[in-house]
This record gives C-alpha cells, structure tokens and sequence, in this order.
C-alpha cells in the first residue's frame, strides 16, 4: 500500500463511529452470548468442527449479529458477501449465488452470504437461496429482528439452526466502554478524556442491551468535553443520551411478549410487576386502547364473578381512555390494573363458556324444550309452544324446579373465592334441589 493510499484509509477510519471502529476483531474479543458461544456450546462446536451450514441470527439490534458473521468468515477463511434485504433484489441474489459456486468451482473456496434483515426478503427471494443452501454451495448466515418462525419460509427453517441473541448485560457493556474509552488505535484513548464510573454505569444501564447505542453515547459524551474538563461525568453522560427511546415494533414480538408479562402480572395478583409492564407499553408508545381493551378482557377471563365490580371498573377505565387519551388515561389505566392485580380470581365463567361452546360445536346439538319456546304468537298454543312452563317470580324464593336444557350438564363450576363464594353456595343448593325434583 503506498503512502497515500494509508493516508487515505487512515482517514476513512477515523470518520467511522466508534461504533464501528471498536467491532471485535476475533471471537475471543467478541462480547456477549456466551449462551451459544461459549465453550462447549452448540455455535462454537460448529466453529470448531468448520461445519457452518446456514445459520439464523435472531435477537434485537446493536448485540453483534453482523459482528459474529463476519468474525465467522474470518474464522473459517471463507469468503465474506455481504447483502442488505432492504436493498438487495432478485437480480443481486442470484448474481452472488453464481459468483459462490464458481468461486467453489474454481480452487474450493466456500463462501459465507450474510443477509442482513432477512426476514425483509419476498417468499420467493428466501426460495430462491434453498438450492444453494441444501447443496452446501454457501453458508448463509441471516440476520434478523423479527422472529423467524414467522417472517422465514418454513422449508429454510428447516435448514437452518437458529440462535437467539440476547441483550448484553451492564457487565459486559461496561467492558466494552472501558475497553474504548482506553484504546488509542480505534477507541478513545488519544483523546486524553476520562470518565466517571458512576457516568459509563448509566450509560450502560439506560442502553438496554444496545452496544451499539452505549458507545454512541460514550463518543458523544467523550467528544464533547474533549475540548475543556476531559472528564466524562454522570451530568455529560445524560446529556449525551439525550431521552431514552424503548425498543418497540407494534407488530412484533417485544408487543406480544410485553403485552402477556402484563396480563400473566394481573392473573398473577401482582400489581407492581402489573405497573411496571404498563408503564413500559405506556412509555413505547403502545395505544393506550389495546390496554384498555386487555384490562375488559381480563376482568371477565381472570377475575369475573370472584368480583363483579372488576368489569365495571376495566370498562370505565376503556371508556375515560376514549375519551381522555394520554397523558392523562394512564391514571384510568393505573387504577383499572391495581384493581383488577389486587382482586379475587376466578376463571370460571371463562371456563365455563367454553365448554359450553365444545358441546355445541362438537356434539348434536340440543332441541330447545317445549315449555320453553316462544308462546307469544298466534299459533304457538296449538304447536304446544310455552305449554307448562313455570314462571320463577311467581314463586316465593323466585325460583321453580324445572328442567331448562332437557339434559342433565354442569358448566359453571364457581370457586370458593371471593364474591363467587355465594355463587357457590346458590348454584349447589339449586342443582341439589333440581336432581331432588326429578327424582320425585
């Protein structure tokens, strides 16, 4: 390389974000996922072995998806194409399937494809690899934020291994940031600054897992005092991060998975893990409608008749969220999830229904008694329509013993909980007392 050309690449390099610059140049640099990775762990038997076929990359972004593709190139000596499938079409995929195999043709060089947002690629685009793959003409490594189950065809499921990234924890962020912050070839260390423990702490802390999102923060902090004090300090580092923004896809799994820890926290009888989930769909940005309409749901399927208040209250809080919006409805909210997390649980009228639904569905389905059918018409009497039916408020107990279904079923089964413990009581005598009259 001549003079102006390194002068050139040094400069290319010094306009990269820290980010970029400070990506890990073996595995042993490599952060996180230690799950997969580590000794002995699946990814790294198949690294080991150089037995790399296609692999899947799930899991949220800036955890080193891309990182560890490229670092498995490297690994394996293998030729590195790299393609993006918010850009890439039909045309530059097949053109990169046909320059793998000559280039496997040539002298056995095999070839990793890595294509970042997989789940991005058409059916068709995600058929057109499977040839390639099931021959073992590339090794194709798909990164993705959507979960593959359902954003990847199922005949490259098949032939693929999935991993899961998780976020990395504040231990290894802190690592990465010290790391930076004290290298003078890629990171921070020639720039003279410092920083405060407790300053790269929330740094890591407020990232959420995000590499990428933690040394984004720690140049902006370090660049901006460069210049004056050289320290990084709690009050830079906030100012760096500027408002946190929550990971959130309305359509994706953080919306499923957030919205069932909140549903499982109420069923659960738990109303600070309740509040800290509704904060957090509150805070992403999640309609407070959907929330609403959850609590009305749960009211009936966890508490139900153990409180019949509880649907009163989750349906005035889905009527003040109309109404209201935020930022105000959160208290309706807070007040319905509290209420319904602290109240008597019952599943039963839910149960209940179901199985009343099973019978219909799946079983002949039951003639409406004649006592009981519509005996208001011109006609009805001679049909024999409403003939010996007993009217229930003409008793002194407001109740008759009488059959109102032909055959003998039980589906409301009330716990011994709350108000559903008179439910209880009242449901038992009047079946004793029905099973007492048609014996007679």
């Amino acid at each position: 390389m001549n003079l102006f050309a390194a002068e050139e690449e040094q400069n290319r390099e010094q306009a990269r974000p820290l980010a970029a610059r400070m990506r890990p140049r073996t595995l042993d640099e490599f952060a996180g996922q230690q799950h997969i990775l580590g000794e002995g762990k699946l990814l790294r038997r198949m690294l080991d072995a150089d037995r790399i076929g296609s692999v899947i990359f799930y899991g949220p972004p800036g955890i080193g998806k891309t990182s560890l593709a490229e670092l498995i190139a490297k690994h394996t000596k293998r030729r590195f194409r790299r393609l993006n499938a918010t850009m890439a079409g039909v045309k530059d995929v097949r053109e990169l399937l046909a320059e793998a195999e000559n280039s496997l043709a040539a002298d056995g060089t095999q070839t990793v494809v890595f294509i970042d947002e997989l789940h991005r690629f058409s059916r068709s685009q995600q058929d057109i690899l499977l040839p390639d793959v099931e021959s073992g003409t590339i090794s194709l490594i798909g990164a993705t934020t959507a979960n593959p189950f359902f954003s990847l065809v199922a005949p490259l499921i098949s032939r693929s291994q999935i991993f899961e990234f998780k976020e990395l924890d504040t231990t290894e962020l802190l690592q990465l940031l010290n790391t930076a912050l004290n290298d003078p070839d890629r990171g921070l260390g020639n720039t003279g600054v410092t920083a405060d423990e407790d300053a790269l702490e929330l740094i890591a802390t407020l990232s959420d897992g995000d590499a990428r999102r933690s040394l984004m923060a720690l140049e902006i902090a370090a660049l901006s005092v460069a210049a004056t004090t050289k320290k990084v300090d709690r009050a830079v580092a906030v100012e760096s991060l500027q408002k946190r923004v929550i990971r959130f896809d309305p359509n994706g799994d953080d919306h499923y998975d957030v919205a069932s820890a909140f549903i499982k926290s109420i069923r659960g009888s738990d109303p600070d893990a309740s509040l800290y989930w509704l904060a957090r769909m509150l805070e992403s940005g999640e309609d407070p409608r959907f929330i609403a309409r959850r609590l009305v749901i749960a009211a009936s399927e966890d508490v139900g008749n153990a409180d019949p208040q509880a649907l009163l209250i989750a349906t005035a809080a889905f009527q003040a969220t109309e109404t209201i919006g935020m930022p105000e409805c959160r208290i309706n909210l807070s007040q319905a999830t509290t209420y319904l997390a602290c109240a008597p649980k019952s599943n039963a009228a839910y149960k209940a229904i179901d199985a009343a639904l099973h019978d219909v569905r799946n079983q002949t389905v039951l003639p409406v008694p004649m006592h009981l059918r519509d005996g208001h018409y011109k006609g009805a009497e001679k049909l024999g329509h409403g003939k010996g039916y007993k009217y229930a408020h003409d008793s002194e107990d407001g109740w008759v013993a009488q059959d109102y279904l032909g055959v003998e079923k039980q589906y409301y089964e009330p716990v011994a909980r709350g108000h559903e413990v008179q439910f209880l009581d009242w449901v038992n005598h009047l079946r004793q007392q029905r099973a007492a009259d048609s014996e007679q």
